[in-house]
């Protein structure tokens, strides 16, 4: 009998060796029970189409049984027959391989079969949980496949960033890619304190009278949100309610409460924040948390101090002055940009736009694992991490783990951690050398496991 779709949209197909956890994975992806897990390898005899949906885009996921490896099965030839024919139809395949046990020969075996098809192949590193797995991560790019996802399919650790990565290969999405014609949306939350100026940025921005405008702080209850075009770019601009410290909030009443779990959820949602900053009061002990809410969240930050026509006739240096001293408080946000306007007259306002829009693609940048290399080989050349023991300490490998903010995992022969001057080192090489504006980077650092 034929194998039959399941549902629309692309097919993806599990494959791996027996018993590394692919059953697993296909219930947690369903969230079903239709494929059986036992300890027993070769459980699975059937291919095993279901419907699924990750971000609003839907697809058949396969599950094949073991198509390699010994079997005393009298079936397993009739089971490498249908799985084949599973792998056939797969746009998309999920190679799931054991962490707990690393490579091994028959994954090697299948990744020889999978290079021969045409399929986009994604590594999935099962049962990462295990201690016994740490560290092994780093073992299956021999195989040749990017990218490469940490999982834990029983308890789903890492199953969102593995599905991130299968929509992303879908070839709707991957021929659309990010055009001129037809681009990608770009959620912006505009944050700050109350009074700072934010509905009026996003009236001047829209060109409309979009927020209402007050000098009443806390006038702005609900996140508003509208979408923009601006150079065949689409942004969605969220104004937000004013964050205000809690004690405030809690004398403001239930609406204002509500309104600080607004931002704070628009925040979460957003690509790129833009802190907006009254430059008449400077920066605050409270621009400093709204911003580390940002910062917390992954976001991309532009740095917007508002009402700048106010501050005019203040020297020439004032503009340096200004931005060192916010530098000094918001440490943190070294690497987000700072940008003079006035809503009110819209001084600078476009510039405003452009800014968020290069901080939101370097956000989703992502650094060819090659070119990577490359880069760690001459900058720990330049400076290499400091040795506490009798070894010395070497990055033997990295890998862009995601991005959104882009995520580097850096495999060492000792060490699980740097000096937090030595991670600051990196970072600010790769900002540089990568052009990452304006983008949280986050730096893992491992150590290999011996083999």
């Amino acid at each position: 009998m034929p194998l039959r779709r399941a549902g629309a949209g692309p097919t993806v197909v599990l494959v791996g060796r027996p018993n590394v956890g692919k059953s697993t994975l296909f219930n947690r992806i369903t969230n079903t029970r239709r494929s059986i897990v036992t300890a027993i390898a070769g459980t699975t005899r059937d291919t095993i189409a279901e419907a699924a949906e990750w971000q609003g885009h839907e697809f058949s996921l396969v599950d094949t049984g073991g198509l390699f490896g010994a079997s005393e099965d009298p079936l397993h030839e009739l089971v490498v027959v249908q799985g084949q024919r599973g792998l056939a139809m797969a746009d998309v395949v999920i190679f799931v391989v054991d962490g707990r046990e690393g490579l091994v020969p028959g994954d090697h075996e299948i990744a020889a079969r999978l290079h021969a098809q045409d399929a986009p192949v994604i590594i999935a590193v099962n049962k990462t949980d295990d201690k016994r797995a740490r560290g092994r991560f780093v073992e299956f790019f021999q195989l040749g496949f990017e990218p490469i996802t940490e999982i834990a399919a029983e308890h789903g650790e890492g199953v969102g960033d593995l599905l991130d990565e299968v929509i992303r290969l879908f070839p709707s999405v991957r021929n659309k890619g990010r055009t001129l014609d037809d681009p990608e949306e770009t959620a912006v939350a505009i944050v700050g304190r109350p009074n700072v100026g934010k509905s009026s940025l996003l009236n001047r921005l829209l060109k409309e009278e979009r927020s209402i405008v007050s000098e009443i702080p806390g006038t702005t209850r609900d996140a508003v949100d509208a979408v923009l075009k601006w150079h065949k770019r689409t942004f969605r601009i969220v104004d937000t309610a004013g964050i205000r410290r809690p004690g405030r909030v809690a004398r403001g009443g239930q609406i204002e409460s509500i309104s600080v779990v607004l931002s704070k959820r628009a925040i979460d949602q957003a690509d790129v924040a833009v802190l907006l900053i009254d430059s008449t009061e400077g920066v605050t002990d409270q621009d400093a948390a709204i911003a580390g809410e940002a910062e917390k969240a992954g976001c991309g930050i532009v740095i917007v101090a508002n009402k700048w026509d106010l501050m005019k006739g203040q020297g020439t240096n004032f503009s340096k002055d200004f931005d060192d001293r916010l530098r000094q408080q918001l440490k943190f946000l070294d690497f987000a940009p700072i940008l003079h306007i006035s809503a009110l007259t819209g001084e600078r306002a476009p510039k405003v736009l452009e800014t968020i829009d290069k901080v939101a693609e370097a956000r989703m940048r992502r650094v060819p694992t090659a070119e990577l290399n490359r880069f760690i080989q001459t900058v720990t050349a330049a400076h290499p991490p400091a040795s506490p023991g009798k070894r010395e300490v070497r990055i033997m490998y990295a890998t862009q783990k995601s991005v959104a903010p882009p995520t580097f995992l850096l495999f060492t022969n000792v060490a699980t951690e740097f000096h937090f001057s030595y991670q600051r080192y990196l970072v600010n090489q790769l900002r540089e050398t990568f052009n990452l504006i304006g983008t949280p980077v986050r730096l893992h650092v491992r150590r290999r496991a011996r083999t």
